[in-house]
This record gives structure tokens, sequence and C-alpha cells, in this order.
């Protein structure tokens, strides 16, 4: 009999008025491709008493090569000795949804088709890192899977030698139907965003329908077989927070990782702390229903904390960016639709990759770019309040 993920349909639209306590928590080259009511001083206050020091990675002896003995060019090294083993690449500014913490609600100015990587140059940039060291390659946007050559880049990528992993990150609208030849094609795992089990809250947060769609796609991921399939929550206070343990039962017969997303601010989605729900609190609403969770054992890399729930197939993650920040283990950089190097999700910094390339710049002399940029990467992010404050792009441009 198929078992399909449930549905909560008992929802009444609108954000709860609610006060809440922040809480301190220790807890060789590829061939040419054819084309309410809280205190806002107390509530800073607690906020900057928490502890936001990150374990450090532990490096290898040999700084040329990370924690799985994997050899690292020293362009993906920094001043820190962080090893960039992971490289994030939009592959286009277009979604099919108008979710509320990605862009405004007038939307946002797209960038001309010519000012974006095409799929050759994509793939010559790709080549590039992987050859000097990356293993890891997540497909993002916008939204990745509106892209009609998306199965043609999944399969010149997964070609590369020396990738160990090619991700995407979709809003699975329309994932479903083209799993199969995306499997086929070489992706090897995927993230879908999944922010409400309510088909009306669904339709609020991303001004669009389709949450049928995305619960097939979830679907669709675990019968051709991926394991994990990892489902994106962005947690956020009076909308989604009472959600918790209902997205958590979803990994007691299937393989699916919940991964619960502190809420970050981005250029239009209106950031408040208000509607922060910090990992402490969401960890607490989960042991409180679930008291045999247990953490797992993180890789010195990994953005999210990791637990069990005995008797559960699946298991769940805390992304908790903003109130224990992962800086010192960071090993991701990203590569922007328009061909901007990002070093920072949360820096406002970038150098273009895309100027260089047509100007027919050499591997050398883009190793060269991509090394320095790396090399003037900070040590962490400047903390919740600061980077709310400062200018960067919308999500959608970002790449999530």
């Amino acid at each position: 009999m198929r078992r399909t993920v449930s549905k909560i349909t008992d929802w009444h639209l609108g954000f709860r008025n609610s006060n809440f306590f922040l809480v301190d928590s220790q807890l060789g080259w590829l061939p040419s491709v054819l084309t309410s009511g809280t205190d806002d001083h107390l509530l800073h206050k607690s906020v900057a008493n928490m502890n936001y020091a990150a374990s450090s990675a532990n490096l290898s002896e040999d700084p040329s090569k990370d924690k799985d003995n994997h050899r690292v060019s020293d362009m993906l090294i920094d001043s820190f000795g962080r090893m960039h083993t992971y490289l994030r690449i939009s592959l286009t500014e277009r979604c099919n949804l108008r979710c509320h913490y990605c862009m405004p609600p007038e939307g946002v100015d797209l960038t001309p088709k010519p000012q974006l990587l095409s799929l050759n140059e994509i793939l010559r940039l790709a080549h590039l890192f992987v050859t000097s060291g990356v293993d890891k390659i997540r497909l993002t946007g916008g939204e990745p899977s509106v892209r009609k050559d998306i199965e043609e880049a999944c399969f010149h990528l997964s070609k590369l030698k020396g990738l160990k992993t090619l991700a995407m990150t979709t809003n699975g609208l329309t994932l479903a139907r083209k799993l199969p030849k995306l499997k086929e094609s070489g992706l090897t795992s995927v993230n879908i965003s999944l922010d409400t089990l309510v088909p009306a809250k669904f339709e609020f947060l991303t001004r669009r329908k389709g949450h049928e769609k995305v619960m097939e796609s979830i679907n669709a991921a675990i019968e051709v077989g991926y394991n994990p399939v990892k489902v994106n929550c962005v947690v956020m206070r009076g909308f989604n927070d009472d959600e918790i343990c209902d997205f958590v039962e979803l990994t007691r017969d299937r393989p699916i990782n919940i991964r619960f997303i502190e809420f970050m601010p981005f250029d239009g989605n209106v950031w408040n702390v208000k509607k922060l729900v910090p990992y402490a609190e969401m960890l607490d609403t989960v042991v409180k229903k679930f008291p045999d969770l247990r953490r797992m054992q993180d890789h010195p890399t990994e953005t999210a904390k990791n637990f069990k729930i005995d008797g559960h197939h699946g298991n769940v993650s805390f992304i908790t960016s903003m109130t224990e920040h992962f800086c010192a283990g960071c090993n991701r950089l990203r590569l922007l639709a328009d061909g901007n190097f990002k070093v920072c999700l949360f820096g406002p910094s970038e150098v273009s990759l895309r100027d260089p390339l047509r100007q027919n710049a050499s591997d050398d002399e883009l190793r060269e770019i991509i090394g320095a940029a790396v090399k003037r990467k900070k040590a962490a992010h400047a903390g919740m309040f600061d980077i709310a404050k400062t200018a960067n792009r919308p999500m959608i441009h970002i790449g999530g």
C-alpha cells in the first residue's frame, strides 16, 4: 500500500500575537554544450547575551587536505585555514513562487538574460572549482527546476572528475515529473522547501497555489530512491511555529530529514527579531513531545545540528544561522546567476567572475580572482542585528 505524507488542514489564516523569551543555549575540461508586545530593549539585550561562539573545525595536519583527506588548492583556503569544498551555484533568478521571506511583495528586478551566465560558462567555472578541490555542488535559484536545460546541466556537472555530491534545493512545484530524469542525469541529493503543512498557509506565504504539488514531489523523491529526502522549513513566529511537531511526525516512518531554519534577514523580506524562533526554543518544543530525541555526530563543516528520535526512520535538524552561527567551520562559496562570486551568504561583498570570463581570462587569472576573494572572507558574520541593517541582495538573487 502506498503511503503518502499526510496533510493538516485545520487552520485559520492570520498571525498570532505572542510574547516570547530568548533562551541561552549550549544545547580535463568538458566539451562545449549546446544550448507584539515584547520589549525591544530587553529582547536586544537577551539576544546580545546569547552564545554565538561556534567551535572551530579541526583542521587536518596537512593544510592542503580536508578532514576526508581530500586535496584542496590554496585558492580555496582562507586566512583562517577554512577549506571551501562546497560550491552553491544559482542557475536562475526566476521563480514560480513569491515567498514573503525571499522577495518583497512588489517583486524584484531580474538581471537581463545576456548578463546571466550561460550553461557553458557555468560548466567552465564549475570545472575550475572542482579541479581545485570542490567536491560538492548544490544547484539553487530562484527556482532551478524552471531552467529548461536543468537535466543537461546536471548531466555535465555530475561528470566532473572529483565531484562527489550534486544536490539541488527546490520549491518542489514542478519537481515530481522531472525527478526520474534528474536522477538519471546524476542528481544525488534533493532538498525541498516547505514551510507549512496547511494549504491555506502555503498560499498566503508563497502568494501562489501549489501545496499539493510540493507534497507530491516529496513523495516522488522518496519513491525514486532519494534517502534522505531533505525538507527545509523556515520557522516564523505566529505563522508556522505551531507546526514544528507536525513536521517532526513526517520522520516517523519515512526517510525524511526535516530541517528547521531560523528566519534570516535579507533585503525586502521585512525581517524582525520578533518573528525569529530561536533554536533553543524549537528544540525545547520538540523534546517536550519527543523525549527520545538525541544528538547525532555532525561533520565539522555541517551547517545543521542533527538529531534522531528512537524508532523514527528519518531525522530532525536545526540550522541556527542567527543564534548559534557555524562560521568557524564554514566551507561554502556561492556563484550567483549573474556570475558574481560571494564568499559569505550574509556579507555584501561580491566579485564578478562573468566579466573576466567574457574578457577571455585564463584559468590561472580566474583562480587568482577567486583566491583573493576567499582570502578576504571574514572570520564570522556580523550578527543578526547588524546583518539586518546591512545592504544585501534579496534571497532570490543570492540563491537559496
